[in-house]
């Protein structure tokens, strides 16, 4: 605001320069959509390793296959995921429960198996007691909630809480169930008092042990001052081996895609801004029949296409060979072409399963794809492809073996392959879109031109939106000009464009002639951005001759 001088002397005015920095996104936070035996449902929860994944999700499980998928993920240098537990009203999933007495219902925090199920032995338990063994024992009571898993075949008490001087009075600091409800991660309370009367306490679920909060009762597992919860269920999705019901195929695919509405399944992912994702995968749609995978991708695809972010496609457990990928699953991968936001890897993977004696497992290469897509980002920038012998697979073996000629033909595909060389072991060995079949001729064949043209663009999505009602002439334009080049220039410095100066690498044009006076009457403002991509050099073609003799004629 310009200064109203009032008096003789000197004024000190602060004019701004204009510069708005536009801050380089994310590029490889990976989204996980699929059941899991325990943790919110319907809900994008943030975890930073696959520890947090074991400790909120429960770990690995042998009816998902996105438990192995993420562990694939850290293994292979993945940094940041967003998870989500599907459920819906048809899986029929439910939490276990107990009640205290006429005083409070106890829920699970989440439904499943994990927190009670008296029908299996080995299942996890989740426990409660209450004494009261506090200052005020007419109106306070202590509760302790503890899981007690079997480790070794042997019950063990892996995880407690413990809740003082607890009231049933409304309103109050320690009321019970605002307390339990904001700090629990294994239960929720009801309180089952009605009326505006005294409320009624729980009684101890002791009558012999007076403090269930001492470290001995509560490392105890088989105290019986402890009631466990029962009747949790994980639904009807699976037989007794973990496998998919074939009747259960739609009900999952459509638990997976979710209700944009009501922000449920993969939809779950639009509640999780300012934050974003960059890379989705779904590997549990492997195992649906070839109606409920092409309804699920399709979606998915077109889902990703709206968040610039990328799929990759793994391809039915059912395709173990060549030839059925070229004869059987060719034409259902077409139908997926639907915008290059999509990528697919051949063969599947096996992996040492540690729920099976490490027996071979056979899984997609999504999990570890995303890895690599993080590690290479971090190491190289997105503008590098995820590919070559740098791109090493870790834990992980190839069930059958391709050769050049294979190798040559999928490529042409653009169906990526993964390959095993002497020294270098296994690696990713393609760099294409599900767009970039060379008979599509795409623009975005290759999968780091895409990335990065996404990368860029929501990082001007983010970064511009300051401009939003500034007033729209050459003033505002220069400011555009002038940040958009620099964030264009600190990305050329990197290397991520061709080109020797930056006239050649990359170019923004924002003035009367891309904002017309027609546009400026419309409230519209056009930037042009373009870039120079760098393309991965697929084919090293060596020429070599043998040089003649000098002739003297």
């Amino acid at each position: 605001m310009p200064i109203q001088p009032t008096y003789p002397g000197v004024y000190v005015e602060e004019i701004p320069s204009g510069v708005h920095p536009i801050v380089g996104v994310s590029t490889s936070i990976a989204a996980f959509v699929d059941f899991f035996p325990r943790g919110p449902v319907n809900k994008a929860t943030q975890i930073t390793s696959f520890g947090d994944f074991q400790r909120i999700f429960g770990g690995l499980d042998k009816r998902s296959e996105a438990s192995y998928a993420i562990q694939q993920f850290y293994l292979n240098g993945g940094q940041l995921a967003w998870v989500i537990r599907v459920n819906s009203e048809k899986m029929k999933m439910a939490p276990a429960t107990f009640t205290l007495g006429s005083t409070l219902n106890v829920t699970a925090a989440s439904p499943g198996t994990w927190a009670g199920d008296s029908t299996n032995h080995l299942s996890n338990k989740v426990q409660v007691a209450i004494d009261n063994n506090t200052p005020d024992p007419t109106s306070q009571f202590n509760l302790a909630v503890r899981e007690v898993a079997t480790v070794n075949g042997k019950p063990k008490v892996v995880n407690s809480e413990i809740y003082r001087n607890l009231t049933m009075t409304k309103n109050t600091p320690r009321y019970a169930v605002d307390v339990v409800n904001a700090a629990s991660a294994l239960i929720q309370l009801t309180d089952l008092n009605t009326g505006t009367g005294t409320a009624t306490m729980p009684s101890p679920t002791s009558t012999t042990i007076k403090d269930v909060i001492t470290s001995s009762v509560l490392t105890d597992p088989v105290s019986d001052a402890y009631k466990s919860l029962d009747g949790g269920k994980d639904g009807n999705l699976f037989d007794s081996e973990g496998q998919l019901k074939p009747d259960q195929f739609t009900i999952f695919s459509e638990a997976l895609i979710g209700h944009e509405t009501e922000k449920t399944g993969m939809y779950a992912l639009d509640n999780i801004a300012p934050f974003h994702f960059n890379i989705l995968c779904i590997p549990a749609t492997a195992n649906l029949e070839t109606k409920d995978y092409l309804a699920t991708y399709v979606e998915v695809i077109k889902y990703c296409e709206d968040k610039r972010a990328v799929v990759l496609v793994d391809i039915p457990t059912t395709i173990d060979t060549v030839d059925k990928l070229t004869n059987n699953f060719l034409k259902t991968l077409d139908s997926l072409r639907i915008n290059p936001n999509a990528t697919t890897y051949f063969p599947r993977l096996h992996i040492p399963d540690v729920l099976n004696e490490n027996r071979p497992r056979n899984v997609g290469p999504s999990g570890t794809l995303a890895g690599i897509y993080a590690r290479t980002d971090a190491t190289r920038g997105v503008w590098k492809a995820p590919a070559g012998t740098e791109a090493t697979l870790v834990g992980v073996d190839l069930p059958i073996k391709l050769n050049d000629q294979v190798n040559g033909n999928l490529n042409s595909l653009g169906i990526n392959v993964l390959r095993n060389f002497p020294i270098y072991s296994t690696v990713s060995w393609g760099a294409r879109t599900l767009d970039g079949a060379d008979i599509k001729a795409s623009e975005w064949k290759y999968i780091p031109v895409r990335r990065t043209a996404l990368f860029i663009e929501q990082s001007l999505y983010e970064g511009l939106k300051w401009v939003v009602f500034e007033p729209n002439a050459e003033p505002l334009w220069a400011q555009i000009r002038l940040n958009v080049g620099s964030f264009m220039q600190n990305l050329f410095r990197q290397g991520a464009f061709q080109g020797q100066s930056r006239k050649d690498a990359y170019l923004v044009k924002c003035d009367s002639e891309t904002t017309t006076q027609n546009d400026i009457n419309n409230g519209i403002v056009n930037i042009v951005v373009g870039f120079a991509p760098l393309k991965p050099a697929e084919f090293v073609i060596i020429q070599l001759q043998q040089m003649a003799g000098q002739i003297q004629v």
